[in-house]
């Protein structure tokens, strides 16, 4: 019962139209209100134009649904030119019954001396052009130029109920664009009440930075994502960021994969990164997170994967330069197509902007690792809280890919608690810190894992030296008092236990001669006494033997006189 109780209430749920606008479809649950009027407001260049001809190709393109195109403003060459520039082919959907577009001409001044205007010539025009290709999607651009020639507002209120109404019996889902008013979502201020679906777009400036930004203020009948979004025109239309669809729902893989540097991997627990996992490299200026970051972009290429290289603060050629410096060529795999290194300055445009044209360049290369050089520089168009906010979007994207992302940032301070500057470390799955030490006036690099998620890993500063063929983890070396030695100091220790050990070696060769000679001397003693033994020995026997041999006489010589002698029985 439960079941045919849901099946129906399925079947009389909101049907919709997919949009196939990118991010779209996914915040409004399947797309805008099958057979229902929408509603797409916001100011001039805020892209309501691009939207709603953008919703008519895609459903002619993907969904086999043709659409009608009725515009106000601009003639019907206009938009095919505008839309060129952006490879939307208007003559071709023309050509093949999918689209029509029709340029409505309304001048003011013409009705305002007739004082006769209505919407019945606009229904038959609309009519005629839905019928004629079979139209399933409608836009009308814009609201504006169609009510200009209404001068009673409870006729264009009126009016305005009807042209909605018509839409819905029209059975046609539609887009009905408006321009946004100064106290209202449009200028008339009925629209958003009339219409099914509101959307508003925006183009705000911030501290000279534009950011776009679209809003679902309702959508009768289905639940919709509430925020604010990103969203980007591109040359191939527009792409809207579903903020709030990540969740942490993205499977843990238990594979690793190498850092590029060996004696790092063994640091983490001998086998490396956990593929999918956030890796934050983070050190002052000039301690090599960069190159750190090279070692691992390279790894990742030679294991025939892709790369993709996000660079804010150096041109891909300075960085394949530099990086040559220490033995890592990476310009073969750029070559090769599985490096990609994609650099621009943060201050481009906003933080919600680099969100989305990074995702989008990720869609698109498909790589199995991505590195952000360096975080850090993000601060320059954001506050610390927005950076964190961006960066923890990026990072849930990246792991529901799978993608292991390595993001190096600079900090100001030798000191743990400056490393923090982006307060990013509460969504990195690895921390490995980077620092200076200063001692005997020179300074040393040290590095160390301050956390590792999942796995064991060393807990000891070890110093590395950026050598011409590569990053070098040095093996731990300990001063008489218990210090971590670097640089020329642990080559002056290591010298001196050098000498000590080599002195301790002679002076062990020495005893070992001395001994060798005592005991050469004891076994010439023990030789000699041993012959002076056997001597003895056998002077010993000798004296036994000769005692036997005159005993044994006597006692012959005895009974042979008793028998002469007749005098007693032999013995």
């Amino acid at each position: 019962m439960t079941e045919e109780k849901n099946t129906a209430l399925k079947e009389k749920s909101l049907e919709k139209t997919p949009t196939g606008i990118k991010g779209l479809d996914e915040i409004t649950f399947g797309g805008l209100p099958k057979g229902r009027p929408t509603l797409v407001t916001g100011s001039a260049g805020s892209g309501k134009t691009l939207f709603s001809m953008e919703f008519l190709i895609e459903g002619a393109r993907k969904y086999g649904e043709p659409g009608v195109f009725m515009a106000f403003e601009e003639t019907e060459e206009e938009l095919v030119k505008n839309f060129a520039s952006l490879g939307f082919d208007l003559d071709s959907l023309e050509a093949e019954n999918k689209l029509t577009v029709d340029y409505v001409h309304i001048d003011k001044s013409e009705y305002e001396e007739t004082g006769d205007y209505d919407l019945e010539g606009l229904f038959i025009r609309l009519g005629l052009a839905i019928d004629s290709i079979g139209a399933k999607r409608v836009a009308l651009d814009t609201l504006e130029v169609l009510f200009s020639g209404f001068q009673n507002e409870t006729i264009l209120r009126s009016e305005l109920r009807r042209l909605f109404r018509w839409l819905k019996d029209k059975g046609v889902t539609a887009i009905v664009t408006g321009e946004r008013g100064e106290s209202s979502l449009t200028r008339y201020g009925l629209e958003e009440y009339v219409a099914d679906a509101v959307i508003l777009l925006d183009n705000r400036m911030e501290e000279q930075i534009a950011t776009r930004r679209l809003r679902i203020i309702k959508y009768r009948g289905s639940k919709h994502g509430t925020n604010e979004y990103p969203f980007l025109i591109e040359e191939d239309g527009i792409s809207v960021l579903p903020i709030t669809s990540l969740s942490l729902e993205h499977e843990a893989s238990a594979e690793r994969v190498s850092t590029g540097i060996k004696r790092l991997d063994k640091m983490l627990g001998g086998k490396g990164y956990y593929r999918g996992s956030s890796i934050l490299i983070s050190g002052t200026a000039g301690t090599g997170k960069t190159s750190f970051a090279a070692e691992f972009a390279r790894a990742v290429c030679e294991r025939g994967e892709r790369c993709l290289y996000f660079a804010f603060e150096e041109s891909p050629g300075q960085i394949i330069r530099n990086m040559k410096s220490i033995g890592v060529d990476l310009q073969p795999y750029i070559d090769t197509g599985l490096l990609q290194i994609n650099a621009s300055r943060p201050m481009a445009y906003g933080l919600e902007m680099h969100l989305i044209s990074m995702r989008r360049l990720i869609d698109r290369f498909e790589p199995s690792a991505v590195i952000i050089d360096p975080i850090s520089n993000m601060t320059n168009v954001g506050t610390q809280t927005d950076v964190k906010f961006t960066l923890t979007k990026l990072v849930d994207y990246l792991k529901l890919k799978n993608i292991t992302a390595v993001c190096t940032s600079l900090v100001e301070q030798e000191s743990i608690e400056g490393v923090n500057a982006q307060g990013v470390s509460s969504i990195i799955d690895t921390w490995i810190n980077l620092r200076f030490f200063e001692n005997d006036n020179e300074r040393n690099r040290g590095i160390s894992v301050v956390k590792s998620r999942g796995m064991a890993h060393s807990n000891q500063i070890r110093e590395y030296l950026l050598t011409d063929h590569g990053a070098e983890i040095q093996d731990v070396y300990l001063g008489p008092s218990g210090g971590l030695l670097m640089g020329s100091s642990r080559i002056a220790q290591e010298a001196k236990e050098m000498t000590e050990a080599v002195a301790e070696s002679q002076n062990m060769a020495r005893k070992k001669r001395d001994l060798e000679s005592k005991l050469k001397a004891l076994d010439a003693q023990m030789a000699t006494l041993s012959s002076e033994f056997e001597m003895q020995k056998e002077e010993l026997n000798k004296l036994i033997s000769e005692d036997e041999l005159r005993t044994r006489s006597l006692a012959n010589s005895k009974n042979r006189m008793a028998c002469i002698r007749k005098a007693d029985e032999p013995e």
